[in-house]
Formats: C-alpha cells, structure tokens, sequence
C-alpha cells in the first residue's frame, strides 16, 4: 500500500507539471507576457529518442514556478562533467534540474520530504515525470521486445491482439523477440498480491505465466480463446479449447506459479513499470504505445494504423 501512495503522488506531480505547461502555453500566446526565468537544465540521451528532452515537460516545470523556461540541454557525458551537477542520479533519462532559489524550494518542500523530488547545491533534481525513457544502468537486451501488461486489462489486450493479428498475416518481425511480462505488486511481509484489476488479476497472469512456460507452442492460442471474455471465471474453458491440460497447471499455481510472479513483480520494479501496456525495448528503453511503433519492424503495434499500411495517430490509453 505504501508503494501504491507514493506512485500515487509521483503521478500527481508529473500531471501537474503537464497541465502547468499547457496553462504556459496558452496564458503566454494569449497575453504575450514575460515572466521570469526560470532556469533548468535537462539532462539527455544522446542515443535513444525516448530519452530526449521534451519541451512540454520543461514548460510545465516552469508554469509550475510561474515563470518562463531557460533550458539548456546535455548529454549524459557533458553532465557528468559539470561539477555543479555531481551527486545527481542519472539511471533513467531525461532528468529534469531547475535551478534552485529559496522560494521554489518552499514552493516544493514537501515533495522533497517525501522523496519525490531530490536537490544537490545548486539544482531540484526532478526525476521520471515521463512514462517513456532510459535506463542507462541497464544491460543491453539485443533485438527484445518485452511488453509488460495486466491480463484484465483492455489495453493490454489490445496489445496481445495486435501482435495475434501479425502472427497470422506474417508480419512479426524475424529478428526481434517479443516476450510478455506481467504487472504485479507484491508484499513480501504478507506474501500477498495486488494487482489493479482485483485478485482475478494476478491469479491469471499466474496461470499464463504457467502456461507459457509448460505449454509454449499453446499460449497464443490461450490469449486469443481467453481474451474474448478476459474477465470471464472460466478460464478453464479457454485451456480445454487451446488443449492445455488444467489439472497439471492448477498443480503447481501455488508453488512454482506464484514464485514465477514474484519474479515478475521484482522484474517491473526495476523499471518502475506501473502502466499497461508498457514497452521494453532492449532492456533499456521504456515506450508507450505511440513510441513502440514508430520502431522498424514494430509498426504493427501501432492500434490506429489503417489498412492500406498508412501511418495515424495512436490512441492514448493505459491501465
């Protein structure tokens, strides 16, 4: 529950900072007025477009301090150079520095308490206010595609319905692998599971977990049978029509199955991964659904895209 709090708060902060910038935006194009300058600097990713510095982020941040953005940009590299940037995390990018005054600093104490927002010196240090980045401290994964998703969640399924789709029309790339992961949290002090959409939830993304493991060359068949009616208590009905034997994966949901989602709940906290769906591009770069696409070979995950191969616009939406 206490994780659950604080992703709560982080959220709440990061969409403040997007609705100050688009009060920004449109109390400066109508009035023309300056404000002050609010200085920051922004942190990149000199290789991964999701790690870029988004100019909505650094003019909410500076709505936020009812001023104007000042933003200089760096690479990671430049930063590690600049002194007046040490002691600064920079596992996930882009990171976010306003230039710290003792007003903004009240203005934000009590994040800085909760731990939402860090400071050094000279800057506050805002952290993850994006759903899409990269981790730099993370090992390269060549060529693999993980998308983290709910079982009962729509557009996780959507997801899982985009990729049925590619396999029966021969679009799925070759060289890349896709692999499903599934969102979970776990109490290790209860030994209980939370998960958005109730104990429903977690207790399929087990016998998933279960099936892809015992019964590979099945599973598909499973998602697509299963996810007509996702939130449907006969699963078993799904496993007997996709020729799964229940009996052998209800044995072990207790013991192996359970253990294989503590596993995935430790995985998802590494990346701080709370939405579904959520893609993970090689280890390192988070991506939502918009992003994913846009990568070669990955267009077929892109929800809008019509029939005649044509590019639209992606529909927002994540549980």
């Amino acid at each position: 529950m206490k994780k659950l709090v604080i992703l709560i708060s982080v959220c709440a902060l990061a969409s403040t900072v997007f609705a100050a910038g688009k009060t920004q935006t449109k109390t400066a194009a109508k009035t023309g007025a300056k404000k002050a300058p609010v200085e920051m600097v922004v942190v990149e990713s000199a290789d991964y477009t999701s790690g870029k510095a988004n100019p909505q982020v650094s003019a909410g941040l500076a709505g936020f301090f009812q001023g104007e953005p000042k933003v200089k940009v760096l690479t990671l590299e430049e930063a590690l150079q600049n002194p007046q940037l040490a002691g600064v995390d920079y596992s996930f990018l882009p990171v976010y520095l306003v230039k710290k005054t003792k007003d903004n600093r009240a203005q934000v104490e009590e994040h800085i308490k909760a731990g939402h927002v860090q400071e050094n010196d000279n800057y506050l240090i805002f952290k993850h206010l994006t759903r899409t980045g990269v981790y730099t401290d993370k090992e390269v994964q060549p060529n693999v595609l993980e998308i983290f998703v709910m079982s009962q969640c729509p557009y996780g399924a959507m997801a899982e319905g985009l990729i049925l789709d590619a396999q029966k029309e021969g679009r799925m790339p070759v060289d890349k692998e896709i692999r499903l992961r599934y969102i979970v949290n776990y109490n290790d002090k209860t030994d209980e599971f939370q998960s958005l959409h109730g104990s429903a939830e977690w207790e399929e993304n087990v016998r998933q977990l279960l099936i892809a493991k015992y019964y590979p060359k099945k599973f598909w068949k499973y998602l697509e049978i299963r996810n007509k009616d996702y939130r449907s208590s006969r699963w078993d009905k799904a496993m007997e029509e996709a020729g799964i034997n229940a009996k052998k994966i209800m044995k072990k949901f207790d013991t192996e199955g359970k253990e294989l989602l503590k596993a995935e709940a430790a995985y998802g906290n590494q990346y701080g991964i709370n939405a579904s769906p959520s893609f993970l591009w090689e280890g390192k770069e988070v991506l939502d659904f918009g992003s994913v696409a846009q990568k070669e070979g990955l267009e077929f995950l892109n929800p809008a895209r019509k029939a005649n191969n044509q590019r639209a616009a992606v529909p927002a939406g994540s549980c």
